[in-house]
């Protein structure tokens, strides 16, 4: 008798978010696949998943010709065949998002990486891009550099919906949170209805271990090496602490009261890097009511072929996950550089994904002018 391991995780109350899209999972029929048979009820995109997209496959040929005998340039080329696959995906989970009053049923689109140390372009380029696509459905990335905390709250406030990306340090997302916060603040006072407003917050997880492990290797002790591959659980779980402690402030309160939905943590970069891990530990290390876990899909078909979902994974483990950090320190790790160094890694991995993407297309729009 089989068992439905992901129907577990969607009761136990984590909401499973595909990390991918392309015209051809549209085109095929495999995300309305992904809808029906592995609860899956939205999806998550940015500058790689479009890179990788757009450079297999001759899904976009046509639109593309289209777009180069209309002249388009190759900015304009490359938001049409983005934001036509984010708006087709929308309409894909339009259902999920009537039937979960607009919690889920999100698809997430990324404003231009290049902007992410200018708050006022990322907040123009969020309006423009929920413009264009023009669905409520849809969530206008931004990541939590520190100038994009401030267009956070712009943005929030302009009535939009906002998953804030790029999020490692317990300290970076209280920041994140007191952002949506002031946004929200903000909102009620333009007017806006806060109920349509939702957010989410996508802390990354694999990639603390695989930076904290290459700094724990290379101290080489046992005490160091007895932490292999604790740091990203116990970040995770202690940021869960935290958006506990802050949403319960009167802050919060009086926003809920005025109809204000709660910032959810989003659980990202989940599939595993290192081999000698459990390929489904950042899943089923981080089962907790209300959050997002967006997993690429071979991690999804690993937590339905063989994970192991034994309830609430989180709540109740933040001095044991703070014991951690304070291990690590002791063990000679400069977490908060690790911090640092992800985050910049993060902007220029987005960056160079971008310039593929830019790359891809100008090689597209040449052939099809011949």
């Amino acid at each position: 008798m089989s068992t439905d391991r992901l129907g577990q995780l969607s009761e136990a109350g984590v909401s499973i978010w595909l990390d991918d899209l392309s015209r051809e999972r549209l085109n095929s029929g495999n995300l309305a696949g992904l809808i029906r048979d592995k609860h899956v009820v939205g999806v998550t995109t940015n500058p790689t998943i479009f890179a990788n997209a757009l450079s297999n496959g001759a899904a976009y040929d046509e639109q593309v010709n289209d777009l180069a005998a209309r002249g388009a340039d190759l900015d304009g080329t490359v938001r049409e065949l983005t934001t036509t696959d984010v708006r087709n995906a929308a309409d894909l989970f339009r259902d999920v998002y009537n039937a979960t009053n607009g919690v889920d049923g999100r698809v997430s689109i990324e404003v231009d990486p290049r902007l992410a140390k200018d708050t006022d372009k990322t907040v123009a380029e969020a309006k423009d891009l929920w413009k264009t696509v023009d669905r409520p459905n849809v969530m206008i990335k931004i990541p939590a550099t520190e100038e994009g905390l401030p267009a956070i709250t712009a943005v929030l406030a302009e009535g939009i919906s906002v998953n804030v990306t790029l999020i490692f340090s317990v300290e970076r997302y209280e920041a994140v949170i007191k952002a949506f916060f002031a946004g929200l603040e903000q909102a009620k006072a333009n007017g806006h209805d806060l109920k349509g407003i939702h957010s989410v917050a996508s802390f990354f997880v694999s990639r603390v271990d695989s930076e904290v492990d290459k700094r724990l290797n290379a101290i080489g002790t046992d005490e160091a090496k007895a932490l292999l591959g604790e740091a990203a659980i116990a970040n995770a779980r202690l940021a869960y602490d935290a958006f506990e402690k802050l949403f319960a402030t009167d802050r919060w309160k009086a926003l809920a009261e005025a109809g204000a939905n709660a910032q959810r943590p989003l659980w990202a970069s989940t599939g595993v890097k290192d081999p000698a891990y459990s390929d489904t530990r950042y899943v089923d290390q981080l089962v907790v009511k209300d959050v997002v876990n967006t997993m690429p899909e071979k991690t999804m078909d690993a937590v339905a072929d063989h994970a192991e979902i034994t309830g609430d994974t989180v709540s109740g483990k933040g001095e044991q996950a703070q014991a951690i950090f304070d291990k690590l320190s002791a063990a000679g790790i400069d977490v908060p550089d690790v911090f640092r160094t992800l985050e910049t890694e993060g902007v220029e991995k987005f960056e160079k994904s971008w310039q593929e993407l830019l790359d891809t297309v100008t090689g597209q729009l040449n052939k099809a002018r011949g």
